[in-house]
């Protein structure tokens, strides 16, 4: 079977002046930021936060603590079902891709595309299908093939010429533990990414990302007070450098602290043995504005979106792209 349909990349500066396009996914927590009187003073104190963050943990030749500058792209992917419509892409992923500034040598070091990761998609397989999969049910199921047509789209734009024109590396993810399991503290420590928690079960957010080909550990990095959970392919503690690593931790634990205060700005770090819960009281909030309720709200509108848009109309085209025999 050949394959028609064609990915395309458009990167946004994530500065103070960022304002989100009109075809941004508005439930994406940077563009949640940027929005209302606060937007500016909101983009600031986030960037000043995570500029902090990397020079405590990049702290070698770095006395003053003021070394590295991050900067931040928001990397928007389209796909079109047609590559000679492009006009007609839909919205597909999008993600962050960090740089690091060394103002000691002026020079620019290419940082992790990933991070963050936002997905009309997935809004689609959580917000509606899986809601209206356990309608009317007395106990929760997922369906069987849940997360596989976004986990076979993510997994084509990855390999695609695309990406590798765009990006030296694999993805990585860094994203909230889940507050439905228990982690354990491990004796294993990474001088980056700190203090390994482990978990003998995967939560529905760990298999979705296992079909997108990434695999998980979660590390709780000095400072930190909550693991955070890392996906990925092939070797997280090998295959990037330590400043690679310093750019996703300092924006992510940075974003999680204004996403989660309940878990990532808590007044107290996680034990030996650890449950997340957006229930926990003794936590600190950040001066940053995040409208934590609105953006589950649009998750249902921008769900019903794709559902409209994509999933219905390319139905058909997408169960013999994805079968086996096709492959």
């Amino acid at each position: 079977m050949s394959e028609t349909f064609a990915f395309t990349i458009k990167s946004t500066g994530f500065d103070e002046n960022y304002r989100p396009s009109d075809n941004t996914r508005i439930t994406t927590n940077f563009a949640n930021l940027a929005r209302g009187e606060k937007r500016q003073e909101n983009l600031r104190n986030t960037l000043k936060m995570i500029n902090g963050r990397f020079n405590t943990l990049a702290h070698w030749d770095n006395p003053e603590g003021d070394r590295y500058r991050v900067e931040l792209d928001i990397i928007s992917v389209e796909m079109a079902m047609d590559a000679a419509r492009p006009d007609n892409a839909l919205p597909l992923i999008e993600i962050l891709k960090t740089r690091i500034i060394d103002l000691n040598t002026e020079t620019a070091i290419e940082g992790i595309a990933g991070n963050n990761f936002s997905s009309y998609v997935r809004d689609y397989d959580f917000s509606v299908r899986l809601l209206e999969h356990n309608r009317g049910q007395s106990g929760f199921s997922v369906p069987e093939d849940f997360g596989a047509l976004h986990g076979n789209l993510f997994k084509r734009f990855v390999n695609s010429s695309v990406y590798r024109a765009h990006f030296s590396k694999p993805p990585v993810i860094c994203i909230s533990v889940s507050s439905s399991k228990t982690y354990h503290r491990t004796d294993n420590y990474h001088p980056v990414l700190g203090t390994e928690y482990w978990q003998d079960e995967h939560s529905l957010t760990d298999e979705y990302f296992k079909k997108m080909g990434l695999k998980v550990r979660y590390f709780m990095p000095k400072g930190s007070v909550a693991p955070l959970a890392f996906y990925f392919f092939g070797d997280l503690l090998n295959d990037y450098t330590n400043l690679e690593l310093i750019g996703t931790v300092s924006t992510m634990d940075t974003f999680q602290k204004i996403y989660r205060p309940e878990i990532y700005n808590a007044n107290s770090a996680a034990g030996k043995f650890y449950q997340p819960s957006l229930e926990h009281q003794d936590y600190s909030l950040t001066r940053i504005v995040y409208d934590r309720e609105e953006r589950s709200r649009l998750g249902v509108e921008q769900g019903r979106f794709v559902e409209e848009h994509f999933i219905k109309p390319y139905q058909t085209h997408l169960e013999q792209w994805f079968a086996p025999s096709a492959h």
